[in-house]
């Protein structure tokens, strides 16, 4: 009950440190060559019309489909972003994917077909220029925001993150994870399946959040779905691995460069000489 207690006063705390923030993230599309640096929330309310113009941004590039993305996500990249120290543009590798785009993809793979956060608009895969991946995938973690997807071997190698359920793919070791928290409280499991010591009071945390309407889903306890009869491969890919996102993914890592659809650009980068992108401030 302490724990519960404990959580639940940080959380509003930090809920009403952050209801006064204006957040803004600064954005390049490898595919688009587009850069932009986009405000979509304003004293802790989501600006509609930053929404707007992010969603196009990180339209389904192959296909220049929009969808509306989950704000949400742009939180979680936000966070990342700040706890990383990050100054330059956050190099966007794939957002969106429509449902053609999802089915090419995973015409390449055999994994069972189904709906990724790619095509809810809830994930997005980057990399920022000047900072470690392995960085990138620590800082993920320990927001706890969604899924973390790994891919250091990928032709441009980045990390996948979504407001899913509380999982990685590939899991950090038991010693790997531990060294990240080092009291054991966090839902994320290591590659042996069995929660570290925490894992209560990082769920007590996670309780508080869903309270105060900031929590994303998490993945139950192996034991608890034994207990359920839920023990299936495919069912702990969905929950505990990437399931859709990671197959997808990797498709995508394989897939060689396709041309965008010709569209009209938000805001081409230059050509010949770089300059500071113009902060988009919605009315």
């Amino acid at each position: 009950m302490g724990a519960f207690v404990v959580a639940a006063l940080a959380t509003l705390c930090f809920a009403g440190q952050a209801s006064a923030e204006t957040r803004s993230l600064k954005l390049y599309f490898i595919h688009t060559k587009e850069r932009a640096e986009i405000v979509y929330k304003r004293n802790g309310r989501y600006d509609q019309k930053g929404l707007k113009q992010i969603n196009q941004f990180l339209r389904d590039w192959r296909r220049n489909e929009p969808a509306n993305m989950d704000p949400r996500l742009l939180d979680l990249v936000w966070e990342v972003y700040r706890s990383v120290g990050a100054r330059d543009h956050i190099h966007v590798v794939s957002a969106y994917r429509s449902p053609a785009t999802n089915a090419m993809l995973r015409s390449r793979s055999s994994g069972v077909a189904q709906k990724s956060q790619h095509m809810l608009g809830k994930a997005m895969d980057f990399y920022i220029p000047g900072v470690p991946l392995s960085k990138l995938r620590a800082a993920a973690f320990k927001v706890e925001g969604g899924g973390v997807g790994y891919y250091p071997k990928s032709g441009s190698p980045f990390v996948h993150l979504d407001v899913g359920n509380v999982r990685s793919w590939p899991r950090m070791s038991r010693g790997e994870l531990m060294a990240l928290f080092p009291d054991g409280k966090t839902l994320h499991l290591p590659a042996d399946g069995k929660p570290l010591p925490g894992y209560n009071q990082a769920l007590a945390a996670y309780q508080a959040r869903k309270k105060s309407g900031g929590a994303v889903h998490v993945a139950s306890a192996p034991a608890a779905e034994s207990r359920s009869g839920g023990s299936s491969r495919g069912l702990l890919a969905a929950l505990f691995g990437g399931g859709a996102d990671q197959e997808e993914d990797e498709s995508e890592a394989r897939a060689p460069a396709a041309p965008a659809v010709a569209a009209a650009p938000a805001r081409p980068a230059p050509a010949t000489r770089r300059e500071p992108a113009q902060t988009i401030v919605a009315a």
